[in-house]
């Protein structure tokens, strides 16, 4: 045959092959791809939007076709059309899903999450040998995973269901290409299988917010590839010492479980790690020398375990890895045994904004602050239950970013530092349960956004500042200046067990608390001043004279509570025009005359005017005469365990001293193919773990 044959040749194929092509543009969606799609709507509660208006399916809102060529009857090539894919996310559809997608035995790409699918998982759907994604998260599917058969598989997601029973792992069996597995808030129970470890391509694995038990299986440290590990929220124990294995390994999560031996010195092994957190379990002994110099390390949380030893963390050698774009901004360490002092090396965290070293025992006060003083953006300082009884340094310390101090519960002793003067962001200051002595000084006016004062069950004495009734930010509140501290929730305990959580600090309402103190002096008028203030506590002090009528100037007060000092005269008609007032207390003074019967007066229990003499008060039998002698605060081991009620500007309740404050943030990012689900805790049906 001649060259110009084969031209002829080739000319006349491509002319065939253009013409089929031409034709298949034409073809419509398989029959048995349409009439399984029609058996699919029969399942509906409420039809697909736009499905069922002309006869190709692939014309339907969220269906993918794809052609192909296949052999026919008579042994020629004959196009065909099939549905590949259904993009059915998000569309609010109900129903039961049955077996009727299952005659789509071309698909390969399948998303009904976030609808309202109910009934148990459909058998046969587990059963497409082409299907290489399929999302069935947020739904309400119910019932139990056992045979799986998908060997395309790469991305199987059904999170946030209502599954339950037994979890198996016959799917890494079966479907050994799979890359991504999230099972997470479901209601999977019993010990966490063997056999994930045949899931050698898997990259993202989620089983956190389960109620799985028991010791990790060996064979989960077999997964090479892993690089995104979310084990939070179930009763997991046993060894970690594996994780020395997973050299891909990104993020881990391990919180909220039952861990309880020591953490492994396998952080070397990790050179990818970025995430870590593994607060809430029962992990002792020292924290590991490899993760203390882990250059990788962003986000580290090792709160409530029971670490001990030194805090020897070389975050000076972290900060010098410009590559690796280092920035710790929260550092929570609350609730260890660290019995140490903070390192010198603290001072290198120049993107760290929030500390918390709550009840870690540490030691050397002066240390600790003239450490962290060098983390120039820090906003947020927890020193809660340390030091205990060394005494307050006078040093000049520099916290020009620091918006709350929070050292309450550590028996510290000296005056109130001259240093805490030069903080001008400071907007919350609380140095309760100390034993701090000496004058309350007049620089506190200086402080422009201070709205939180607790200096309450200290040994202060002298007499009230008139400074503080100069304070601008409880004159005139301007949030919009005050540059609030978003996003770090802060826990004030109302009693045992028990504790309001606020997303913001200024939350928390403008407050002034000086009980249990040893103040003289008389009750300034000049408090009227501050119309922003929304308690006043000056309880258990030594003050004398009248109860000033300027107090009616204070128009957003809702708690004052006068009792148990030395005060004469009557109780002022003017705070009657206290409209928002719904706690009062003036019991244990020497007080005369009739109670004012306007404005929120009658509301006000018997016991707020108890102990004084020859008062008398509409509605109570009779008023005892000042015969108990001044309360004192709780001392000692009582300091932990007295009971506080909690006040927000929206509704009048009081508020009292002491706080613990905890911070759990977790950054959580997808990795392949669908953007993998953030891991986040289950808050449908289902208790969430205290923090």
């Amino acid at each position: 045959m001649g060259v110009v044959n084969y031209w002829k040749l080739f000319a006349f194929l491509v002319i065939c092959i253009h013409v089929q092509v031409l034709n298949s543009q034409n073809l419509s969606c398989n029959s048995d791809d349409l009439r399984a799609l029609n058996d699919f709507t029969k399942g509906l509660e409420s039809p697909v939007n736009a499905w069922g208006q002309n006869s190709d399916c692939c014309n339907w809102a969220g269906v993918i076709c794809e052609s192909s060529i296949k052999l026919g009857l008579n042994g020629s090539s004959v196009w065909d059309k099939r549905v590949v894919g259904l993009e059915l996310g998000n569309r609010s559809l109900s129903g039961n899903l049955s077996d009727r997608l299952a005659g789509l035995n071309q698909l390969r790409y399948l998303n009904l999450s976030h609808n309202l699918f109910t009934g148990t998982l459909p058998v046969k759907l587990f059963g497409l040998q082409n299907l290489e994604v399929l999302d069935l998260s947020d739904n309400r599917f119910s019932g139990s995973i056992t045979d799986i058969n998908l060997p395309s598989i790469r991305y199987l997601d059904v999170s946030y269901n209502l599954l339950e029973g037994m979890l198996h792992a016959t799917i890494c069996t079966n479907s050994t290409r799979i890359r991504v597995l999230q099972l997470s808030a479901n209601y999977f129970t019993g010990t966490f299988p063997a056999g994930f470890g045949n899931c050698t391509s898997l990259q993202h694995l989620s089983i956190d917010s389960n109620d799985l038990a028991g010791i990790l299986p060996d064979d989960l440290w077999l997964l090479k590839q892993l690089n995104t590990l979310y084990m939070q929220d179930n009763s997991l124990s046993g060894s970690l010492i594996g994780v020395a294995n997973l050299s891909n390994l990104v993020q881990i999560d391990l919180s909220q479980n039952m861990f309880s031996e020591t953490l492994p010195d396998a952080f070397a092994s990790l050179g990818k790690l970025e995430y870590l957190n593994a607060h809430s379990n029962f992990l002792f002994g020292s924290l590991p020398i490899s993760l203390l110099n882990s250059p990788t390390i962003q986000f580290l949380n090792l709160r409530n375990n029971s670490f001990n030893g030194s805090l020897n963390l070389n975050w000076a050698n972290m900060a010098n890895l410009r590559s690796l774009d280092l920035e710790l901004r929260f550092l929570n360490l609350a609730r260890n045994h660290l019995d140490s002092q903070v390192p010198d090396s603290f001072k290198n965290l120049h993107a760290l904004s929030f500390l918390s070293l709550s009840n870690t025992t540490l030691h050397n006060i002066s240390a600790t602050l003239e450490a962290v003083q060098h983390c120039k953006n820090l906003t947020t300082l927890v020193l809660t239950m340390n030091f205990h009884g060394e005494e307050i340094p006078d040093k000049k310390f520099q916290f020009q970013s620091l918006k709350a101090l929070i050292i309450p519960y550590c028996r510290l002793t000296g005056s109130l530092p001259n240093w805490l003067s030069s903080s001008t962001e400071l907007q919350f200051l609380d140095l309760s349960w100390n034993r701090l002595v000496g004058t309350i000084p007049d620089w506190f006016s200086q402080l422009t956004f201070l709205f939180y004062l607790d200096l309450s069950n200290n040994s202060l004495s002298g007499e009230i500042p008139k400074s503080l009734t100069k304070m601008p930010s409880l004159i005139s509140r301007n949030i919009s200046l005050e540059k609030p501290v978003d996003l770090l929730p802060i826990f004030k305990r109302i009693k045992p067990g028990k504790s309001l959580q606020y997303n913001l600090l200024v939350s928390f309402p403008p407050t002034l608390d000086l009980s249990y103190n040893m103040l003289s002096g008389q009750v300034l008028p000049e408090f009227g001043n501050l119309k922003e203030l929304h308690v006043l506590y000056l309880q258990s002090n030594h003050l004398e004279g009248p109860i000033p009528r300027e107090l009616s100037g204070m128009a957003s007060l809702e708690v004052l509570d006068l009792s148990h000092n030395n005060l004469s005269g009557i109780i002022p008609a003017s705070l009657t025009t206290l409209s928002f007032l719904s706690r009062f207390n003036v019991a244990y003074n020497n007080l005369f005359g009739t109670v004012p019967s306007g404005g929120q007066f009658p509301t006000f229990p018997c016991s707020s005017f108890e102990g004084n003499l020859g008062i008398q008060y509409l509605g109570c039998n009779h008023i005892t005469p000042n015969s108990e002698p001044m309360e004192s605060g709780p001392s000692g081991n009582e300091e932990e365990e007295s009971n506080m009620t909690i006040f927000g500007p929206t509704f009048g309740v009081g508020v009292t001293a002491g706080f613990i404050v905890t911070v759990l943030i977790c950054f959580m990012s997808g990795m392949f193919m669908p953007p993998v689900k953030q891991g986040r805790h289950r808050t449908r049906n289902r208790v969430i773990h205290n923090q």
